[in-house]
């Protein structure tokens, strides 16, 4: 169709796909990626259902007080990680995000390190979220396959992701579309329950506080119960709060990159406000923490997954609630099926960016005409088949030993991207470079790198703490794997290749800035907003509904 034939916006639609494809850098990538689909990507990466299920095991150990505090100070923290890498990746979305940026910017061995640690925590996580799913189904019946499920998942991760990365970004507009849904009805649910729009018209509002108390003792007694109690809700939400990776590492298949991506990193400090601290304090309302199925759940004792372990689901069984509890674990399933998709995309993405530098083996830089990387999605399409070790329960333990093993990956790639930071703020000082000239400045640097990259070595240092008394081999290797394994692999990599730690004033910030500079001269509009992409996407399904559809007598 050509395009003076189109409405207004369906011609702006067109010409962006025209040039969209086009490959400007020294990847076959293609930017596809618009400004509603990375938005969404950015939700999909910040929601998950650890907000909605785990986050159970942070309220029965610490409280809503510590809960709400902990998520908080949590979220300042990723804030100053998010505005270390949005204003790297916005001046250079290279593929492979922050994996890239650590080798060229610090040291080859520090992106060897952290694009094998990234990838190996995206992708065994895979087979976690099928296994999930199987858990959140077996709350309607017992009696569905397992292995149906794992295999009907694997293929429709693998037709997302093989096709041109528009198609994962439009099954992530959707998918992270229903997160968004679900958490507005948990917080309408929370208000309208709260002042007494129940079955039992019981107004408790912040009842719970009170009775049984804004802190719980965790652990041991006393303030050092309390403390520890905390502490148990900063971990929870260490790993439940994330979001900048995913951002960093769709850069490079993002249109406009220097105004999309530059918008969604910076809603991304709003996300972290309005989802994670609000949810904290809306889990704190609806159901006590000393709750027998919450802390039955907390010790072991009890084995309920998916979403009866939610405390929402709960809170809705406590109140009587009926039908809810059905719609929330529909959506919960639609979330847990969206972060294995994005797991998927992302870790093709970190192989992908490790073999562009010699990395990895040169055969996972290979592209389709369509720009995927197909020789790192069929290595990583391999992973999700682990997910049938759920069938059997020895097997089942495995996976759950190797979930356990890799949970600090994300905390380590926080890491990197603040040291990532200071030496790049310190060669833009050594090179006499002014970062106001940069498409995107972040505030309060470096003290924001050091800030966050500080927490981050607490938290990785000290979150396993508890099996040191007593000492407990299990929980000290479930806990501490990823922290021994980097320096290993730091180590190895910086002796084989005799790497070094870059000068300040050798550092290449240059590189790819100028083809994503030539790139964006093609626009000559501003980049579409959200709302005004929504508004275009419709009008112009409605325009071609009405072409094809044939005239009635």
């Amino acid at each position: 169709m050509e395009l003076e034939k189109l409405p207004k916006e369906g011609a702006l639609l067109a010409e962006l796909d025209l040039q969209q494809g086009q490959v400007d850098t020294d990847h076959n990538l293609q930017r596809r990626l618009d400004n509603r689909q990375i938005q969404l990507i950015a939700i999909g990466g910040t929601i998950g259902t650890a907000l909605f299920v785990s986050i159970g095991n942070g309220l029965a150990a610490g409280g809503p007080a510590s809960l709400l505090l902990a998520y908080a100070l949590y979220c300042v923290v990723l804030a100053c990680v998010n505005n270390c890498i949005s204003e790297m990746s916005i001046l250079h979305p290279v593929s492979g995000g922050f994996i890239r940026l650590a080798g060229k910017w610090v040291d080859d061995a520090l992106g060897f390190m952290v694009g094998w640690i990234f990838f190996l925590y995206e992708a065994l996580m895979i087979p976690f979220e099928i296994t999930a799913i199987n858990l959140i189904l077996s709350y309607w019946r017992d009696d569905i396959p397992p292995a149906a499920v794992c295999a009907t998942c694997i293929a429709l991760y693998a037709i997302i992701n093989v096709l041109v990365v528009q198609a994962f970004g439009e099954a992530e507009f959707w998918l992270c579309g229903g997160k968004v849904i679900l958490l507005l009805i948990l917080f309408s649910f929370t208000f309208i329950t709260m002042v007494g729009g129940n079955p039992r018209h019981d107004a408790y509002g912040f009842r719970y506080w009170g009775n049984p108390g804004p802190f719980a003792e965790y652990r041991s007694t006393g303030n050092l119960g309390r403390f520890q109690g905390f502490l148990a809700c900063v971990w929870s939400a260490a790993f439940t709060i994330v979001g900048p990776e995913y951002l960093s590492i769709a850069g490079a298949e993002t249109q406009r990159p220097r105004q999309i991506l530059k918008a969604a990193f910076k809603t991304v400090y709003y996300r972290f406000g309005v989802f994670f601290i609000l949810g904290a304090l809306c889990v704190g309302i609806v159901v006590p923490w000393n709750d027998p199925t919450l802390q039955a759940i907390l010790t072991g004792e009890k084995s309920t997954h998916g979403a009866a372990a939610s405390p929402y689901v709960v809170a809705m069984m406590n109140l009587k609630v009926d039908v809810l509890p059905h719609i929330v674990n529909a959506l919960f399933i639609l979330s847990v099926f969206s972060a294995g998709n994005t797991l998927t995309y992302c870790a093709t993405r970190s192989l992908y960016g490790l073999a562009l530098d010699g990395r990895a083996p040169r055969l996972l830089g290979k592209t389709t005409k369509a720009g995927v990387p197909i020789y790192a999605f069929l290595f990583v399409i391999l992973f999700p088949f682990l997910s049938f070790l759920q069938l059997s329960n020895s097997a089942s333990e495995v996976l759950t030993w190797l979930i356990s093993l890799v949970t600090a990956g994300v905390l380590i790639a926080y890491l990197v991207m603040c040291i990532t930071y200071i030496q790049f703020y310190r060669a833009c000082k050594a090179q006499g470079i002014d970062r106001t000239s940069f498409p995107y400045v972040g505030y309060f640097q470096p003290y924001c790198a050091y800030i966050g990259a500080a927490v981050m070595v607490l938290i990785l240092l000290f979150y396993g703490y508890h099996a040191f008394d007593p000492w407990n081999t299990e929980t000290f290797f479930q806990n501490y794997t990823m922290q021994l394994l980097a320096p290993i692999l730091f180590l190895g990599w910086k002796l084989v290749k005799r790497t070094k730690v870059l000068d300040p004033k050798e550092i290449d910030l240059v590189w790819e800035r100028p083809n994503v500079d030539v790139y964006e001269s093609q626009f000559t509009d501003p980049a579409p907003g959200f709302w005004t992409e929504i508004l275009m996407m419709m009008r112009v399904t409605r325009h071609e509904k009405h072409v094809n559809t044939p005239n009635t007598p």
